[in-house]
């Protein structure tokens, strides 16, 4: 089930991740390495060091994890939207969507501050649900969504 956007929403976001990498060019890079690394390993395997061998093939196999891992979170996203008393937000995670809507007058937006390791994260919580949003955003983005959301919350 999707939001839907219509005229009526006083404010909505979009929050995705960055695509930097499409598809197709995740394919073209990985059989590219693929090349070089087989190409490598099979030189030095003729060479008499065929021992190298199976730890390139462990390291596609990794790479190939990875860019897998990727595929999976390229469609993650969020979608924030505030219209008359409700806030909902909808949040999509590896293929998973969740909904959840709030009354404005009750909802919360909470700030966990960051430290050296961590950034800050932005929540919106109200009667003992939570929900992170701005997860795919930079720190200054996120802190600016979350003063955004503030001060809509609190317009009438």
């Amino acid at each position: 089930m999707a939001l839907v956007l219509s005229n009526e929403a006083e404010y909505s976001v979009v929050c995705k991740r960055n695509a930097s990498l499409p598809p197709a060019a995740r394919r073209w890079v990985f059989s590219s390495i693929a090349v070089l690394i087989l190409g490598i390993a099979g030189g030095f395997a003729a060479a008499g060091a065929w021992p190298i061998a199976p730890f390139a093939g462990l390291e596609l196999a990794i790479l190939f994890l990875a860019f897998r891992e990727m595929a999976r979170h390229e469609g993650d996203c969020e979608t924030i939207v505030i219209a008359g008393d409700m806030v909902k937000v909808e949040t999509v995670r590896a293929g998973s969507r969740q909904q959840m809507q709030f009354n404005r007058h009750w909802v919360q937006v909470v700030v966990e501050p960051g430290s050296a390791l961590a950034v800050p994260r932005v929540w919106l919580r109200s009667h003992g649900r939570l929900v992170e949003v701005g997860r795919h955003l930079s720190e200054e983005r996120r802190l600016a969504l979350a003063r955004e959301l503030k001060l809509r919350l609190t317009k009438r």
